[in-house]
Order: C-alpha cells, then sequence, then structure tokens
C-alpha cells in the first residue's frame, strides 16, 4: 500500500477549510479555468450561493430537506467486533444510511434549492458510480426540477442498478462514449453540454472539483457530515476529538465534508485513494474540469486515464483544496488496490452486518492494514466516513467472490 508523504505533526491552522483566496484559490490550487461563455455562468453561481448561504431562510429550508427527506443526522456507529480484531475503536459515520445511500445527497439538495432559487428549471449532472445522478434524480423529482445525467459507457455497464433508479425517477441518462467512457469523460460532456443551456440550467457538479466555486460550495454543503460527527464523537467518548479521521477520496467531496469538521482540531487527517487513481498522492500540477489542482499525466502533460473497481474513484484527479491540504500537511494521501478494497468489504459485512460501497471499502482497508502494521498504535481512535452503502456494487462483488 504505496504512500509518497510520512507523516508530518498534525498542527491545526487557522482558517484552513475556510473560504478560498481571491479567484476560488487554495494556496496554488483552484481557480476557474472556464470557458468564456462559462465564465458569466460560474459568476452567477458564486454570487447566488454567497447570497444564499447567508440567508437563514435558505440554510433553514436546506436544513429541513436533510433531516426530513435525507435522514439527517446519520448515525455515529462503533464498529465493535471488528475494533476488537484490529485493537482501535473504530466508529463509521454512516452516510450510507441516507436516503439514496450515500453523502451524495447533502450537496445535491443544496444545489437544487440554489438553482430554485435562481429560476433554474433543470439540474444537469455527471456521474460515476451513480449515486450523484441518482442523488440529482431525486431532487429533481422532488423540486419539480428535470435532470439531465451524463454517466460513461463502462460505468452505465457496471452500474446498472442506480441507471434504473435515476430513470425511474424520470431523470434522462445521457451515455458517454468517449475516452475512457467514466466518470472524467462523463464531466467533460456534462460541462460541454451547460455552455449552451446556461439559461436555463444549472450544472450541478457532484464532487469538489471544478471551477470555482464549486469547490468551496461543494465542500460547504458536505460539511454537515464533519460538523455532525465531531459532535456525536464528543457526546459518545467526550474525550474531544478522535486521534483519526479517515475517508476515501475520488474528486473528494465526503473527504473535504468531513475534514473540514476537524480541519482546526489535533486530529490527523487521511484520505484514501485507489491506487489506480492516486491524484493527490502521484498526480502532478495541472488544469482540468476548470480548476488547477493534482491529476495523473504523463510525460507530455496529457491526463492519464485512471482506474478503480470503484466507479466513484475512477478520476485522474483530486480536488484543489485536497492538493492544498497535502501541500500543507494538514492531510495524508495514501492509495489502497482493488484486491484490498475488496477484503475490506468482505470483512465488514461479516463483522458489522454492514455491506459498504466499494468506494468506502478503499478507506476502511487502509485502517485494517495500518492497525495490522503499528501505524495507528493500539487503542487509538478512529473516526471513518462510510460514504455509501454497496448495494450498487453487488454484481460486481458477485463475479469476483
Amino acid at each position: 500500500m504505496p504512500d509518497v508523504l510520512p507523516w508530518r505533526e498534525p498542527v491545526p491552522l487557522d482558517g484552513t477549510m475556510g473560504e478560498p483566496r481571491a479567484r476560488g484559490r487554495f494556496g496554488e490550487y483552484g481557480g476557474r479555468y472556464a470557458p468564456e461563455s462559462l465564465v458569466e455562468a460560474c459568476r452567477e453561481v458564486d454570487e447566488a450561493f454567497r447570497e444564499a448561504w447567508a440567508d437563514p431562510g435558505f440554510r433553514g429550508a436546506l436544513a429541513r430537506l436533510l433531516a426530513v427527506h435525507a435522514g439527517r443526522p446519520t448515525p455515529l456507529t462503533p464498529a465493535r467486533r471488528l475494533s476488537e480484531a484490529l485493537g482501535v475503536q473504530l466508529y463509521l459515520k454512516r452516510e450510507d444510511l441516507t436516503h439514496t445511500g450515500s453523502h451524495k445527497i447533502n450537496n445535491v439538495l443544496g444545489q437544487a434549492l440554489l438553482a430554485t432559487r435562481m429560476g433554474r428549471r433543470r439540474l444537469i449532472a455527471e456521474t460515476g458510480a451513480g449515486q450523484h445522478g441518482v442523488a440529482t434524480a431525486t431532487a429533481a423529482a422532488l423540486l419539480g426540477l428535470e435532470a439531465t445525467v451524463f454517466m460513461g459507457e463502462r460505468d452505465i455497464e457496471r452500474q446498472a442498478l442506480n441507471v434504473f433508479r435515476m430513470r425511474m425517477l424520470g431523470a434522462e441518462v445521457i451515455p458517454v462514449t468517449t475516452g475512457s467512457r467514466t466518470l472524467k469523460d462523463a464531466t467533460s460532456e456534462a460541462m460541454r453540454h451547460w455552455v449552451g443551456a446556461t439559461g436555463d440550467s444549472h450544472y450541478c457538479i457532484g464532487s469538489v472539483v471544478g471551477p470555482d466555486p464549486y469547490p468551496w460550495m461543494v465542500r460547504e454543503l458536505q460539511r454537515v457530515i464533519g460538523d455532525e460527527a465531531r459532535a456525536q464523537f464528543a457526546a459518545e467518548l467526550r474525550t474531544g476529538v478522535p486521534d483519526h479521521v479517515v475517508a476515501c477520496v475520488g474528486g473528494g467531496s465526503n473527504a473535504a465534508g468531513t475534514f473540514a469538521g476537524f480541519a482546526d482540531t489535533p486530529a490527523r487527517l487521511v484520505g484514501v485513494e485507489a491506487e489506480g487513481g492516486a491524484g493527490a498522492a502521484r498526480g502532478r500540477l495541472g488544469v482540468l474540469h476548470g480548476c488547477r489542482s493534482l491529476f495523473l499525466q504523463d510525460d507530455d502533460g496529457q491526463i492519464v486515464e485512471a482506474h478503480s473497481i470503484a466507479a466513484g474513484l475512477d478520476y485522474p484527479g483530486v480536488g484543489p483544496e485536497h492538493a492544498h491540504l497535502r501541500e500543507l500537511g494538514r492531510a495524508r494521501y495514501v492509495t489502497v488496490t482493488d484486491e484490498e478494497a475488496i477484503g475490506a468489504a468482505v470483512r465488514l459485512a461479516r463483522t458489522e452486518g454492514i455491506v459498504p460501497a466499494l468506494e468506502s471499502a478503499h478507506a476502511l482497508a487502509w485502517v485494517i492494514s495500518a492497525a495490522g502494521s503499528g501505524e495507528l498504535p493500539a487503542g487509538s481512535t478512529v473516526l471513518m466516513t462510510l460514504s455509501g452503502r454497496g448495494d450498487k456494487d453487488v454484481s460486481t462483488l458477485k463475479e469476483l467472490l
């Protein structure tokens, strides 16, 4: 399980994971590298979100939707049998128990409310594992909006259940047949489509990627995970904060939302990437999908295709704030293989009665390995975000087990 950066002492930094600097910058990362035709649209989203986020009425409406429709707060579950076997105290933040089955609903409900506030009648989205697409279709149905979801042809094949769910909810699912036919290409097609539809459509990006203000906006909409978990952890153990906070990272929205609740504490933040999609661990500075961040590239600077058994981690880069946290040493990014993730998914199912999404299983695989190697000292407290449930991956697992 290769790792690029050694541990540094986690020094809480005032202002870390606050608002980005001018032009949407997190250090040297971020920005708004959008086509001229989208610059004005991004500016409108930025202004609308800042106004809405400062409005108690908007925040209250979102909180109500998260409670009565999405099922928040999600529980903090002690993994008792697995903890005993590993010699650490592992707690799971159960985003798999939200309506639609993953953390994606937190972000989408916020963006759908924003779209309504802006007078937009249609949501455009990209999706890899299908969870963001399902959440977008769900929010659109709830609020009376149309939804168009772009999904790579390869992901459509391996996530047939979620494709059916999106269509059942009334969304149009458009197959993307270019490139690797996965998340990167779906994102590119969605952005191209938005160019000609800015007047009546809102692009509902699913992760902390894209042009400003999306990385910041999505993180703020997902920080409900970290804020809830921090309060729950303090109530559970009354010892302040966990020693380690762990989450899987593709683009990185569930990790960003979780880390935001603990960035000002001594907790060690660990982002776990797929071995074949390690943008934070092995990426180089570049620009893709409207932002400057770390991406897998060849010697000529061309984006290298990512690979992961988990469709949601099949992305060749990482959100700009994660790149910044890595550079600061505030968060550490490690990698896990497909085989390790599958093993972790089976182990959680058989010790705790929980079938996790393969994305979340990557985070668990690192916890298991680090506990076994002594990297996580005996008795350590570990908070891990279980970002989604494994229903969508049953066909994949059935073929491999």
